[in-house]
């Protein structure tokens, strides 16, 4: 198993993500929602959006280029929850206030 720091609690107050780009290879998108850590894949399947750069609304985050929504959970978009419209998600750690998210063993080149 592989951690890659993104990050300290500081960069992500709750209520907000943001982008990462982590290791050369991996771009994430973070949200703390009420002081929870949530990692997404960064790229919008719809038309490549940064989902980072968007807003987080609930338990969504909402694509800044499109307005498309994924729940920051399970990936799934919120109109259309079928598996051609999710958004790879991470499991992630909180060490001494750093972020940290897992990457999987499949994914690590």
């Amino acid at each position: 198993m592989k951690c890659l720091r993104a990050g300290t609690l500081n960069d992500l107050a709750p209520g907000t993500c943001i982008s990462v780009d982590l290791d050369g290879k991996y771009g994430f998108a973070l949200a703390n929602l009420n002081g929870k850590i949530f990692a997404l894949d960064n790229t919008c399947p719809h038309a490549g959006g940064p989902l980072g750069e968007g807003t987080l609304e609930g338990e969504h985050v909402i694509c800044p280029w499109h307005g498309w929504k994924f729940h920051v959970q399970t990936g799934y978009r919120k109109s259309n929850p079928n598996e051609a419209w999710k958004v790879p998600t991470y499991e992630t750690r909180v060490v001494d206030d750093i972020i940290q998210v897992v990457i999987p063993e499949a994914e690590q080149g």
